[in-house]
């Protein structure tokens, strides 16, 4: 059995496998422009974030009803939990399917009749957190968020997500002040190919209280110790980094720098069936590559539900940290 751990960055749209893919394409009359699921596959190559994003938006087009984001659902939660995830905290991007005519409620009761059942079905707990598309405008945001009004009894906080670059958090001022006032948690993309500053500038702009990714604030020995000083949390994503050429290999990963600093760190598997593996999948890469201890691996593991947003049910953290310390870990497998 695999190390318990939490999964807190994992895009549901991202876990959308080409077998599925091509099932949901022809339940719902749409054609895919590849010829079948090896050729999809191969499409799996990307240069860079944008190269990834292309292909993500365009798959997007074969969720249609709320059974087929039920579905897509439920096939990443019997993954994760095969892969020792207890508890997971799932981003989804209603912006982009409002884009395609596909209503929020059908993409937020779609996800919840899976997410309703994955303690019963899985043994795992879950939440959910609506991210905003940085490239998209402010404006759409803030319309977003009023879209998501009537679903926020299921709804636990807001992030931000796509394209980094040229997208600064305090574009979001407005909107993440919005969420606050509607008690909601705040997470953000941060430092992933954008500089150390979008760090800084989503804790102090934004209120953030995770940082989705950040990496890069590896360049500024000022900013690792304020997020040192302040637990902030960072779910880093390896064999995302490495899929997405952030780090040129695994290898290369600052991962063992950065918990040697003391910074709280995660992992995690953004997108999986894009970049080669679900959470154990991660575990175990890192453990291989990184050679870390089972101290490591524990501690990530304790991490993750540390950073977890289960304030409401502090019995539930005790009794999943439990379970981390007494995990025997053996030399060869700790996924």
């Amino acid at each position: 059995m695999p190390v318990p751990k939490a999964e807190l960055h994992l895009h549901i749209e991202g876990t959308l496998e080409p077998e599925l893919a091509f099932e949901l394409a022809a339940r719902n009359g749409v054609t895919l422009p590849y010829g079948d699921t090896d050729a999809l596959r191969k499409a799996y190559q990307f240069e860079d974030l944008q190269s990834f994003l292309n292909l993500y938006y365009e798959l997007m087009a074969v969720l249609r009803t709320e059974q087929d984001f039920a579905d897509l659902a439920d096939a990443y939660l019997a993954r994760a939990a095969a892969q020792g995830v207890r508890h997971a905290e799932i981003f989804f991007d209603p912006q982009a399917h409002l884009a395609r005519g596909v209503e929020m409620g059908t993409v937020v009761e779609g996800l919840w009749r899976a997410l309703a059942r994955s303690e019963s079905a899985h043994g795992v707990s879950t939440q959910l957190i609506l991210c905003f598309l940085r490239d998209e405008s402010a404006e759409s945001a803030l319309r977003t968020l009023e879209a998501a009004r009537p679903y926020l009894d299921r709804i636990v906080g807001v992030g931000l997500d796509s394209a980094e670059v040229g997208h600064p958090p305090v574009k979001f001022r407005e909107v993440y002040e919005a969420a606050a006032a509607l008690g909601l948690r705040r997470v953000a993309h941060a430092g992933e190919e954008g500089p150390p500053e979008y760090i800084t500038e989503a804790l102090d702009v934004l209120g953030v209280e995770r940082i989705d990714h950040g990496l890069r604030c590896m360049e500024s020995p000022e900013l690792v110790e304020r997020l040192v000083r302040d637990r902030v949390p960072l779910t880093l994503c390896p064999l995302s980094n490495v899929r997405l050429r952030t780090v040129d290999t695994l290898a290369d990963h600052p991962l063992p720098a950065m918990l040697d600093a003391g910074l709280l760190c995660t992992v995690n598997s953004d997108d999986p069936a894009y970049f080669g593996g679900y959470a154990g999948d991660n575990f175990a890469a890192v453990q291989e590559t990184l050679g870390l201890s089972a101290d490591r691996l524990r501690e990530l593991a304790r991490n993750s539900f540390l950073a977890s947003f289960l304030e409401h049910d502090e019995e539930r953290r005790a009794r999943y940290l439990a379970e981390v310390e007494a995990y025997e870990f053996q030399a060869d497998r700790a996924s």
